[in-house]
């Protein structure tokens, strides 16, 4: 079992920088790939990014390209978002996620309780 806790939600102007967080309980966070998704209201979740067991790197939202920025510290078992140049269509709650495997599958079988982004324009 594991158990994600995202943090580093909250409301920010258009144009400006947050980080979200997120940690893992378990021991073997190296072993995992963890991801972020986000669900907007009306709208379904979809993923933004994500970074595999071995580090490599996928940003899937392509509005987020450029600006958001996936990564990993498994010496503290965190893996960060961070998203520069917000829009309000950046709003959202987002979602820390992981699976037990070398790449983040569609649909992780681990999630968070999620954190609100709100972009004021």
């Amino acid at each position: 079992q594991v158990q994600l806790a995202e943090s580093g939600g909250g409301l920010v102007q258009a144009g400006g920088s947050l980080r979200l967080s997120c940690t893992a309980s378990r021991r073997t966070f190296s072993s995992l790939a963890l991801g972020w998704f986000r669900q907007a209201p009306g709208k379904p979740r979809e993923e933004v990014a994500a970074v595999a067991r071995g580090g490599g790197t996928r940003v899937n939202l392509d509005s987020a390209k450029g600006r958001f920025t996936i990564s990993r510290d498994n010496a503290k078992n965190m893996v960060y978002l961070e998203m520069n140049n917000v829009t309000p269509e950046d709003t959202a709650v987002y979602y820390c996620a992981a699976d037990f495997a070398g790449v983040l599958t569609t649909r992780p079988k681990y999630w968070g309780q999620g954190t609100q982004v709100t972009v004021s324009s």
